[in-house]
């Protein structure tokens, strides 16, 4: 699984040349933020199921999308919370490019489910998150930055 220190110790490897200053910078940066990252996570476990029953509130409620998917869509909005969390503890996003990213688009559409209404879940999620109610400014930015590294993803 990818993790700020193996990305950095795989990218010197492929390129035949031990890991340079400014790798080691980016891999203490990722250390620095870790109390962030590990906040964010215990916060994000405790209110999981709440985010996922909001969001799929705010989306399904505009009666834009077929109820019937609404269980499927709640199962999967989960399992995407369960993977960034999994993110924050690693400091990486390989949980996410490696079980959620890669072939979840394509069993959403396999499934028929929107893929916007997945975006639009996980915007609302991190345009609501309640700072400092959640959790705390810096634990909320690195969530954010996960959300919004997987609606780019999904996009």
């Amino acid at each position: 699984m990818k993790s700020a220190v193996t990305t950095v110790i795989s990218s010197a490897d492929a390129a035949g040349r031990f890991p340079t200053i400014s790798d080691i910078e980016s891999v203490k940066g990722s250390f620095d933020r870790a109390n962030a990252r590990l906040e964010a996570a215990e916060k994000l476990a405790i209110h999981i199921d709440r985010f996922t029953s909001e969001a799929l509130d705010y989306v399904y409620g505009k009666q834009s999308y077929e109820q019937a998917n609404k269980d499927k869509c709640s199962r999967d909005i989960h399992h995407y919370l369960r993977l960034i969390n999994y993110c924050l503890v690693t400091g990486g996003t390989g949980p996410l490019d490696e079980w959620g990213i890669a072939g979840m688009r394509e069993v959403i559409r396999a499934q028929q489910l929107p893929t916007t209404a997945y975006i639009e879940s996980f915007s609302y999620i991190r345009d609501n998150l309640n700072i400092p109610s959640d959790m705390g400014q810096q634990a909320g930015a690195e969530f954010k930055s996960l959300l919004d590294y997987l609606i780019n993803a999904l996009a």
